[in-house]
């Protein structure tokens, strides 16, 4: 894989694979000196992925500048090169149409952060050879990460899909009056959040009756009353915005101290739900 990183970040990768070590959630069978020692820094695209086999493009969300970065790529690289996007949003019809090696290019999205929530949604180009995905497929699980493989480009992809109609319900709650803030986080993190870290919305509701089947029966027609009543995308107003912003704050000041100080509590927490997901897993 190839790989482009300045001297300041393999620093903090060398203080996180040490963390890591330490707790014993370090991936692979180098160890934390022996995996910096792969990372390099160098300043033309041509010499970073010379001998790569799998490209991981990881600028930031924008399409001029990842069109740009594949482009050049699509130049530099032969047959057998997966070229791959992290993209959270994308459509890979955006990002690789006109390329000469489209067969070889999709996307590989990563969810944040990756090390301690390890899907990946694969979302190909409508050119897009199997091979291309299955080979990265393949890949992902070698390096302890969980591909999901979605048939065809959709907006959003699917984790997004999800995350965002999550949002939407929990901005309306909060919008109308139904609930506070803080207690609407709560529903998930005390509730749907704790269940889904194990099992999905489909596997839930296969096991929350006899079956599928059985489930569909008693519920579906509960389920198509409530989301009648769901009404328009929410306009995200600046008054709930404002109330939102103002619970948060109450909870997690919004400086950077802070907030940097939370974000290490919840790596903490997903690292230790990972470690116990993968010894609850079945092998």
């Amino acid at each position: 894989m190839a790989s482009v990183a300045p001297g300041g970040v393999v620093i903090v990768g060398r203080r996180e694979l040490k963390s890591l070590e330490e707790a014993g959630s370090l991936r692979g069978s180098l160890s934390v000196e022996e995996q910096v020692s792969l990372i390099s820094g160098c300043s033309s695209l041509q010499e970073a992925v010379e001998g790569a086999m799998h490209i991981q493009e990881c600028v930031p969300e924008n399409l001029e500048l990842k069109k740009e970065i594949f482009a050049q790529l699509d130049r530099i690289v032969d047959d057998s090169v997966v070229l791959s996007s992290s993209s959270s949003c994308l459509l890979p019809s955006k990002l690789f149409t006109g390329l000469a090696h489209v067969k070889q290019c999709l996307v590989a999205h990563p969810v944040n952060p990756p090390y301690y929530i390890p899907l990946v949604e694969l979302v190909p180009h409508p050119e897009t050879a199997p091979a291309t995905v299955e080979r990265t497929h393949a890949l992902m699980r070698k390096i302890g990460q969980c591909p999901v493989r979605l048939q065809k480009e959709v907006d959003g992809f699917a984790l997004n899909r999800l995350q965002y109609a999550v949002i939407s319900e929990a901005w309306r709650l909060v919008e109308e009056g139904v609930m506070s803030p803080a207690d609407l986080d709560l529903v998930m993190s005390e509730g749907l959040g704790t269940r889904y870290a194990f099992i999905g919305p489909l596997e839930t509701m296969h096991l929350n009756a006899e079956g599928m089947l059985n489930y569909c029966d008693r519920y579906v027609e509960g389920i198509k009353r409530v989301l009648k009543t769901f009404g328009p995308i929410p306009e995200f107003s600046r008054d709930t915005v404002e109330k939102a912003n103002q619970a948060m704050c109450m909870k997690v000041p919004d400086d950077p101290e802070h907030l940097a100080a939370r974000r290490q509590w919840r790596d903490e927490c997903l690292m230790r739900l990972s470690k116990l997901k993968r010894q609850m897993q079945p092998q």
